[in-house]
C-alpha cells in the first residue's frame, strides 16, 4: 500500500504526471440549488420504512435508532438532529438542507442524495457505500471513517471540513472539488476519477490507492509532496548516488 503526504495544497505552474498538475483549470462542480418552500414541522411520530418525510422541518429532532430506510425526504430541512444509528439506507433525499446534524454509525448505504446541503455536521462512522450524491454541497464540519465504497459522487464539493480515514475505495467521483479540506488517511483504491480537483486541498494525506489518482488535479507543491509515494506505486527505488 502506498501513501503520502502534502500540506499546502496552492502554487502555480504547469506539467504532468498521474495526475495533472494545476495548468488550466478543471470544470466546477455544480452547487445544489435548494429553495425550501414553507414547511411543516416534524411532530416527532418517528421515521417509517417507505415512508414519506417530505416537506417537514425536523429541529432538534432525536432520531437514535429511527429506520428510515427507502423513505422520501423531498424539500426538508434537519437543524441540529441527532442521527445515532439511524437506519437511512435506500433513502432519497432532494432538495434537502442538513444543517448541525451529528450522528455516530449513521447508515446512508444505497442512499440517493441530490440537490443537498450538509452545515457544520459531525459524524463518525458514516456509512454512504453504493450511495449516490449528486450536486451535494458538505460544507464545515467533521466526518471521521467515512465509508464512501463504491458510491457514485457527481458535482460534489467538499469545503472547509475534516475528512478522517475517508475510504472511497471502488468510487466513482466526477467533477468532485476539495476546497480548503484536510483529508487524512484517505483510501482510493480502485477509485475511478474525472476532474477531481485537489489542489486546495490543506492537508493531503493518503493511505492507499496513489496510483489512481489519473483524472485528478493537484498542484506542483503536491506533486512534490507525494513524489516519494508515487516512485514508490511504481517501483522505483530513490536513492543518493554513493560517494566517490
Amino acid at each position: 500500500m502506498s501513501g503520502g503526504t502534502s500540506r499546502g495544497g496552492r502554487g502555480g505552474g504547469g506539467g504532468g504526471g498521474a495526475a495533472r498538475v494545476r495548468g488550466a483549470a478543471a470544470p466546477l462542480a455544480r452547487l445544489p440549488e435548494v429553495r425550501l418552500p414553507e414547511l411543516q414541522p416534524y411532530d416527532g411520530g418517528g421515521l417509517e420504512p417507505e415512508g414519506d418525510g417530505d416537506g417537514l422541518a425536523y429541529t432538534e429532532a432525536d432520531l437514535t435508532g429511527e429506520d428510515g430506510r427507502g423513505a422520501s425526504f423531498l424539500d426538508c430541512r434537519f437543524d441540529r438532529c441527532v442521527l445515532d444509528g439511524a437506519r437511512l439506507g435506500r433513502a432519497r433525499f432532494a432538495d434537502c438542507v442538513l444543517d448541525g446534524v451529528r450522528g455516530v454509525g449513521t447508515d446512508l448505504a444505497e442512499a440517493s442524495l441530490r440537490d443537498v446541503e450538509v452545515r457544520d455536521a459531525r459524524f463518525g462512522g458514516l456509512q454512504v457505500h453504493g450511495a449516490s450524491l449528486e450536486r451535494v454541497l458538505v460544507r464545515g464540519g467533521k466526518i471521521d471513517y467515512l465509508n464512501a465504497r463504491k458510491a457514485v459522487l457527481k458535482d460534489v464539493t467538499f469545503e472547509g471540513c475534516v475528512l478522517v480515514e475517508a475510504d472511497f475505495a471502488g468510487a466513482r467521483l466526477e467533477r468532485v472539488v476539495f476546497r480548503d479540506c484536510v483529508l487524512r488517511r484517505a483510501e482510493f483504491s480502485g477509485v475511478r476519477m474525472k476532474d477531481v480537483d485537489l489542489r486546495e486541498v490543506a492537508e493531503l494525506d493518503i493511505a492507499g490507492g496513489i496510483e489512481r489518482l489519473s483524472g485528478a488535479v493537484i498542484s506542483p507543491a503536491q506533486l512534490l509532496d507525494l513524489a516519494p509515494a508515487f516512485a514508490a506505486a511504481i517501483g522505483i527505488r530513490v536513492e543518493a548516488a554513493r560517494a566517490a
